[in-house]
């Protein structure tokens, strides 16, 4: 105390923070204690993140200090080209404490096991103190995540899931069980896409004079970076977030459902809401969307299946992932259970590949900084994984390319849903696939040089030879899942000629890829 007085605090919120009701900010006086925020470029290139997130996050930011401004905080805001930055956040701490006269820093959590580490070995390293506060915006604690783990031989999400409604009360009838009887209705989110659907896409929001300076200064800083730049639409404040949760609810929602899994040429969004990178970055309120959801199925405005598919994405994979991290770095991140160590392909940067279904993909992420989960899972992930890329390298990419991506979210997903990296831990198989999944999920196949019904020969779709070559060179690994039984079994019963073609093909196509 001094003269009385708790001494000045430091409250420093992060780019992913974005939140006036975050766990810092309530803990911290508006009258006396001062609110950093700092565009760093340690943050912004740790990895060589796409141009549209890196500018997304710079403009929310901007915006969230002149919101903070208006509720009479005292705000330090330093930008990327301020004279002295010293380009990361311990940097930054270090000089606002002295500008400031603040004698101790007041920080949630950070969502990202690397820059926890960085607070922590500054706190350790100087004389002030850090007091680092956990992050009550999600669901389900860490502490609670790792008591549900405690004991059991598998974490699956359905079962975490079911945890998480019975808390939440969410899509639950009043006497205790899920509405409709079931927990799950993913098997009726998975129709094909058809010709003639009217798809809206999400909601599009002007340039205003902040953006505007911040898309000069990442093209100035940042433009060798992966992506495209302009047009840039996404939301950069509260207010239009949330309104563009309010358009998908109102254009999008109806389908959202049916076709969660369905993937069109040209409709890089389908019915999907398109705010994860709003939720991620903190102006949305996870349990608030949930609830909406919850009341619109309830009035009988959309359907069961739609509703508990958006619901089971927020309150059950995204809080589940976020658990995982946590219980498992900083280890997780050199998982590799199925050995690969090959390197990512060029094309992942420059889409510049004869199949049709990745060029489209990457083409598609380079330009919205965007792809919905089943591009992500069934086709980057899907191939990478066939191929044998490292997953680390995978990881790194998609940590880069999208504007949603943060480790605690992105790490389990790609080395534990995607390529199956941790053996098992997150998901129950590899999420494996030949070509005729992506062909009965989407029109890429159509305008493909490679034949999708091919299995073997030069115009042979890929993906089909290098589903079963996969399966044939990690039988040691995986031919005792229990999921992979009917693959294995389809395995066994080809001649020796055919399993030697696939191999055949595997190899030159590896041999082409990597020369």
């Amino acid at each position: 105390m001094v003269n009385g007085r708790s001494p000045k605090q430091l409250v420093l919120i992060l780019g992913d923070q974005l939140s006036p009701s975050i766990a810092a900010l309530r803990a911290a006086d508006p009258n006396r204690d001062v609110v950093l925020l700092a565009e760093v470029q340690q943050e912004a290139s740790y990895v060589r993140h796409h141009k549209k997130k890196i500018a997304f996050l710079f403009s929310a930011m901007r915006h969230f200090a002149k919101e903070l401004s208006a509720a009479g905080w005292c705000v330090d805001y330093v930008r990327l080209d301020d004279e002295g930055n010293r380009g990361s956040i311990p940097g930054e701490v270090e000089r606002a404490l002295i500008r400031n006269g603040c004698s101790r820093v007041l920080v949630t959590k950070p969502g990202e096991w690397r820059l926890l580490d960085e607070l922590e070995r500054l706190r350790a390293q100087r004389n002030f103190e850090i007091n680092i506060m956990a992050d009550d915006r999600f669901l389900c604690s860490e502490v609670a995540f790792a008591d549900w783990a405690d004991g059991r031989k598998q974490l699956r999400m359905e079962n975490f899931y079911r945890e998480m409604r019975r808390k939440t009360g969410l899509l639950m009838d009043e006497s205790g069980k899920p509405c409709g009887g079931r927990w799950n209705f993913d098997s009726d989110n998975r129709k094909p896409p058809k010709k003639g659907l009217k798809i809206p896409g999400p909601k599009l929001f002007p340039v205003d004079a902040i953006t505007r300076d911040v898309l000069v200064l990442v093209e100035d800083r940042f433009g060798d970076h992966f992506g495209v730049l302009q047009p840039f639409w996404f939301a950069v404040t509260r207010r239009q977030a949330e309104s563009a949760f309010d358009h998908f609810i109102e254009t999008s929602f109806a389908h959202f459902g049916d076709y969660q899994d369905a993937m069109l040429s040209g409709q890089p969004y389908m019915f999907h809401a398109v705010v994860s990178l709003y939720l991620n970055a903190g102006l949305l309120d996870p349990l608030k969307l949930c609830r909406r959801i919850d009341a619109a199925y309830r009035a009988g405005a959309v359907s069961l299946n739609a509703a508990e598919g958006f619901i089971r994405q927020v309150i059950g994979w995204r809080e589940y992932v976020r658990g995982i991290y946590w219980l498992r770095m900083p280890s997780y991140v050199n998982e590799n259970f199925l050995e690969h160590h090959n390197p990512l392909p060029a094309f992942y940067w420059t889409a510049e590949t004869d199949m049709a279904c990745i060029s489209t993909c990457v083409e598609q992420t380079r330009d919205e900084a965007y792809a919905h989960h089943i591009q992500r899972l069934m086709i980057t992930g899907n191939f990478a994984m066939l191929a044998g890329v490292d997953p680390r390298a995978v990881h790194e990419w998609y940590l880069a390319v999208y504007a949603d991506a943060y480790e605690w979210v992105e790490l389990p997903n790609t080395l534990g849903m995607s390529q199956f990296a941790d053996g098992g831990l997150l998901g129950s198989k590899p999420y494996a696939a030949s070509g005729n999944y992506i062909n009965r999920m989407s029109d890429y196949c159509s305008d493909c040089r490679y034949e999708v019904k091919s299995k073997t020969g030069p115009r042979a779709c890929p993906f089909n030879y290098l589903y079963w070559d996969f399966l044939d060179r990690h039988r040691d690994k995986l031919a005792s899942n229990p999921r992979l039984a009917f693959p294995y079994r389809n395995l066994d019963g080809m001649d020796d000629d055919y399993i030697a073609a696939l191999r055949r093909n595997a190899a030159a196509f590896m041999h082409r890829l990597h020369s």
